[in-house]
């Protein structure tokens, strides 16, 4: 069948998209921490089911112990602290700036990469870096106009607070996947996957028990766990996004290069658009669809190489 990996990819990417607008919703009615954990709770029994279906266990008891000391941490960074940050943000500044701003979690993975791991880059590769922040930073310092009546449509506030969450969800992320990056690592190759992103949801699940527990805060779980609709869109979210999301970003590895496959699942930002317009009435200037153009173009050079 031709272009079946450019087929997955592309249908990876409204995986995201789409998964975001139940976060987002979600997020709006009970707040974006009780999300969290029924989110994470639902991707880790999807992950232990998937696991004990294929392979006869729903833990990788047999991955060595550096494994689990750096994916357990990797899930610390990233889905627990980073996306704590990341689901504030979709709140306050809306899905297509947030990703956006996330998106930079490529550039930023290759910094951290190159100062900590030694990976060396090639010139077009830091100029792919510069490009994205710029693109970026053109939609974050855009000055829209408040009123817009011929259209309908509302401009969407940037405030300081929203990017600051943003910033914090894409640093989770980008430290999130270099952690996983050495946990996945050995001496034959690289552990599996679904493994490695199972492990990382569960050491995110039991810091979300050792938060509330702490915190004294599980009411503000149950308060959202009797909004029927708060736990719809977040277990939908859930299967859609991290469940078939992360399932068919694996399978297109095996169709396309590892650069192809990135340039095709940073389009996130770009294709949330549409989304932004339709279901949110927000207006996007042309500057602002330019930015999100200019940083995927960006992303693309860092990965094409």
């Amino acid at each position: 069948m031709p272009f079946i990996g450019e087929s997955i990819a592309i249908i990876t990417v409204l995986c995201w998209t789409i998964s975001i607008q139940f976060f987002e919703a979600a997020s709006k009615r009970v707040g974006a921490v009780p999300v969290n954990i029924i989110r994470i709770s639902v991707a880790l029994l999807l992950f232990s089911f998937l696991l004990f279906i294929r392979n006869g266990y729903i833990l990788p008891i047999h991955f060595p112990p550096h494994a689990w000391f750096y994916l357990s941490l990797s899930g610390i960074i990233g889905f627990f602290i980073g996306d704590i940050f990341l689901f504030k943000a979709l709140i306050e500044i809306g899905p297509r700036v947030t990703m956006l701003i996330f998106s930079l979690s490529a550039p930023a993975a290759a910094l951290i990469g190159w100062l900590f791991l030694h990976e060396s880059y090639l010139l077009q590769q830091w100029l792919g870096m510069l490009i994205t922040l710029l693109g970026v930073s053109i939609v974050i310092f855009e000055k829209g106009r408040k009123k817009l009546p011929a259209q309908k449509l509302h401009v969407r506030k940037i405030s300081i607070k929203g990017v600051i969450f943003a910033f914090g969800g894409m640093i989770g992320q980008a430290g999130g996947y270099l952690l996983s990056k050495i946990g996945m690592q050995t001496e034959t190759g690289y552990l599996d996957a679904f493994s490695a992103t199972q492990i990382r949801a569960l050491a995110a699940f039991l810091c979300f028990l050792l938060f509330f527990t702490v915190t004294r805060k599980w009411s503000h779980v149950k308060d959202a766990l009797n909004d029927t609709k708060a736990v719809l869109f977040t277990a939908t979210g859930s299967v859609i996004g991290p469940f078939l999301g992360v399932s068919l970003s694996l399978l297109v590895l095996h169709y396309l290069t590892v650069g192809v496959a990135s340039t095709f699942l940073s389009l996130v930002p770009i294709c949330i658009i549409p989304f932004s317009i339709y279901l949110h009435k927000e207006h996007v200037s042309a500057r602002a669809l330019g930015g999100a153009v200019t940083a995927v173009f960006g992303i693309f050079l860092l990965m094409s190489w």
